[in-house]
């Protein structure tokens, strides 16, 4: 039986007019052509004419270059505080171990923590929600004395490269 999908007729839809008499398999052919489907002569022919080697890598643009850098990360910078569910998990970690402490695996504990907490209500999450809301504050009040400590040390830094411009702008006049 004919199967259009498997058709090796190349049709130059320029010369095909719309009086043209096409059977069925040959519209369903063409209109897959018309898609964007590529036969196998055509994808053959575009393989013959590439260039190896360095064509390619010339016109391809540096995926690196391409992205913007990224700010570096403050290694002095604090850490943000805990979830009410990674606080629960920290204490789950310790009570599972002990209950069980044949297992090795993480997977294993970190899938018992998530039912344990699925299946808590919320007056038993409520510890885990204080504490995480107090580290929170706590967090917050260092994080702000962090960012005042890193604008005094960038205005510092800028008024250093300016008197430094002025200095040398100085000695050039003389």
């Amino acid at each position: 039986p004919y199967n259009p999908l498997r058709s090796t007729k190349i049709f130059d839809f320029a010369q095909i007019s719309s009086t043209t008499a096409l059977s069925p398999y040959t519209t369903l052919t063409l209109s897959f052509a018309m898609r964007g489907g590529k036969s196998k002569a055509a994808a053959s022919s575009k393989d013959d004419t590439k260039v190896a080697g360095k064509r390619k890598a010339a016109g391809k643009v540096d995926k690196k270059a391409k992205r913007g850098r990224k700010a570096a990360k403050d290694a002095n910078k604090p850490k943000r505080p805990p979830s009410a569910f990674f606080i629960f998990m920290e204490e789950f970690r310790k009570t599972f171990q002990e209950k069980h402490p044949e297992n090795k695996k993480v997977s294993v504990v970190s899938k018992a923590c998530g039912d344990k907490w699925k299946s808590m209500s919320e007056s038993e999450k409520a510890p885990y929600v204080a504490k995480a809301a107090k580290r929170k504050a706590e967090y917050e009040k260092i994080i702000a004395s962090f960012d005042k400590k890193q604008e005094e040390v960038e205005e510092e830094g800028s008024d250093k490269s300016k008197s430094e411009v002025e200095d040398d702008e100085d000695g050039n006049e003389e």
